[in-house]
């Protein structure tokens, strides 16, 4: 699902108006008529509202929105803020049509303003300003926001809760943006929306089909997309009746300092859930009864030294290789990483410690192979590019080393991102918060060495990793709920995961 700009919105409303064709004002109504299903399915009719609508076709929504809803039996307050003079067309004809229906409270709000008492058991319809928002709100419509934010009534905002903008909020004043129960969103997903900093003012999130053009839709170059489940079946590899383990990849794994055993352990039970037919993981020797122990079918390839990883191996005979997890950083495993990126010409993985110490040698970025892959969480991130004040920042960034490096960074999160070469962005539609645990990022990185080695191109294996990753959370949550899951819970549904996308 491709994810669009404020002014690819703004195209894409004007393509489905002159190829539909359709007029405005219509398709307004269907959004509206959209809006008000959506609230009458969560809210009583017996609950008050207060609309509050700004001068441009938020505010024209929103004035639709309150008409539909007095039709139905609700019991509706609007507010209309022309403090310049100017409306827009769409929102001066819903106007005229709110007014037509002598509707009892309606006032429009020119110079001053005496705002109702909003209280519990209240709605507020928030359609102030939607995605085409480019600065900051100020002023009086700051002082409303604050003012309805502070009441205990609940809001729904159309679009996008009013003073958050579509795209970047870096510097943007976050006191005044609404704090919704529910944003009701139209058409698909805003990209701020994808930003955990930007939760706060979300609420639920529901996104309402109101009928865009498909054709505009293909015709729009989006930079973002999010993956949904049809995205990623296609890509499966098929396993051919007559294979053998030589024939299905032999992946390498480096991992492990002494006490960080767990992390080797699960990378590697991911790894070979994931498909591949041989794995090596080169750990230090004092791993090495762990490792027997907890993952049989892993063959050992022991360091000389006893409790970190300290020089570089051959890779002539492996499809791919994954390193990092549980490594350490101290500076003579360091060198040794260096040299094994430099060595290594199969497709890598590159986490955990081996991104913190990439970290801690900058100079180290101009050796690093095409193709890599990264997997940093933000706080790895930050340590390889400098603090970012947000995820905007931070995924902007993410995007630049992309391109700079030629390879691939997988921001993890929420929404994971996957920022490609080309520069296009990809957001994970799967996983939930009870994957917030130790291990996770070892079991992805698992994930991800398994698909290479079984095959699958670098991209291919990014997308379909870090969707079955989330989906294997998500199997084991339904059934274990987000305060117990743990990350071998990941390893151990993976399998219904590879079934679930296999299934249809």
């Amino acid at each position: 699902m491709k994810i669009f700009t404020g002014v690819q919105i703004h195209e894409l409303d004007k393509f489905t108006i002159e190829n539909e064709p359709v007029k405005s004002i219509d398709l307004m109504e269907r959004a509206a008529k959209a809006l008000t299903d959506a609230i009458f399915r969560r809210w009583e009719v017996s609950v008050p509202v207060v609309v509050f609508a700004g001068p441009g076709n938020n505010g024209g929504d929103a004035l639709a929105v309150s008409r539909l809803l007095q039709e139905r039996g609700y019991v509706v307050q609007t507010y209309l803020f022309n403090i310049s003079g100017h409306l827009s067309e769409d929102c001066a004809q819903n106007k005229k049509r709110l007014v037509e229906k002598k509707s009892k409270a309606f006032t429009e709000v020119t110079q001053e303003f005496d705002p109702p008492q909003l209280g519990e058991g209240m709605l507020v319809v928030d359609g102030l300003f939607g995605s085409g928002l480019n600065k900051p709100l100020s002023g009086g419509f700051a002082s409303l926001v604050k003012y309805i934010n502070a009441s205990k009534a609940e809001v729904v905002s159309i679009d996008i809760p009013s003073g958050l903008m579509t795209e970047e909020n870096t510097y943007n004043i976050r006191t005044n943006i609404i704090h919704a129960t529910l944003t009701l969103t139209l058409g698909q997903r805003k990209l701020a929306m994808f930003f955990a900093e930007n939760q706060q003012y979300l609420g639920d999130i529901q996104v309402l089909d109101i009928g865009l053009s498909r054709e505009g839709m293909e015709k729009v170059d989006a930079q973002y997309t999010m993956l949904e489940e049809n995205d990623v079946r296609p890509l499966l590899l098929s396993r051919n009746p007559f294979a053998h383990k030589g024939a299905m990849g032999q992946a390498l794994l480096i991992a492990g300092s002494y006490g960080m055993a767990g992390a080797a352990v699960l990378a590697a039970k991911a790894c070979l859930r994931s498909g591949t037919g041989k794995l090596t993981v080169h750990t230090p020797k004092k791993n090495v009864q762990i490792l027997q122990v907890a993952v049989p079918e892993a063959i050992l390839h022991i360091d000389r030294e006893e409790t970190q990883f300290n020089e570089p191996v051959d890779t002539d005979d492996y499809g791919a290789m994954g390193i990092g997890p549980g490594l350490g950083t101290t500076e003579q495993t360091a060198i040794a990483m260096i040299a094994q990126l430099r060595r290594t010409q199969c497709p890598i993985v590159c986490d955990a410690d081996a991104i913190n110490m990439l970290a801690n040698h900058r100079a180290w970025f101009q050796q690093l192979p095409q193709g890599i892959i990264l997997t940093p969480h933000p706080k790895e991130f930050d340590r390889l590019e400098g603090h970012c004040t947000d995820s905007f920042e931070r995924l902007s960034k993410a995007r630049e080393l992309a391109e700079s490096i030629q390879g691939y960074v997988m921001l993890k999160g929420h929404h994971s991102a996957l920022c490609c070469p080309d520069g296009h962005i990809v957001f994970n539609s799967t996983g939930n918060a009870g994957m917030a645990t130790a291990g996770s990022g070892d079991v992805l990185t698992g994930i991800l060495l398994g698909l290479l080695a079984r095959g699958y191109d670098r991209q291919s294996a990014c997308i379909v990793g870090m969707y079955l990753h989330g989906l294997a959370g998500d199997l084991a949550v339904a059934d274990l709920g987000e305060e117990s899951l743990i990350a071998s819970d990941l390893v151990n549904y993976l399998p219904k995961a590879f079934c679930k996308l296999r299934s249809k």
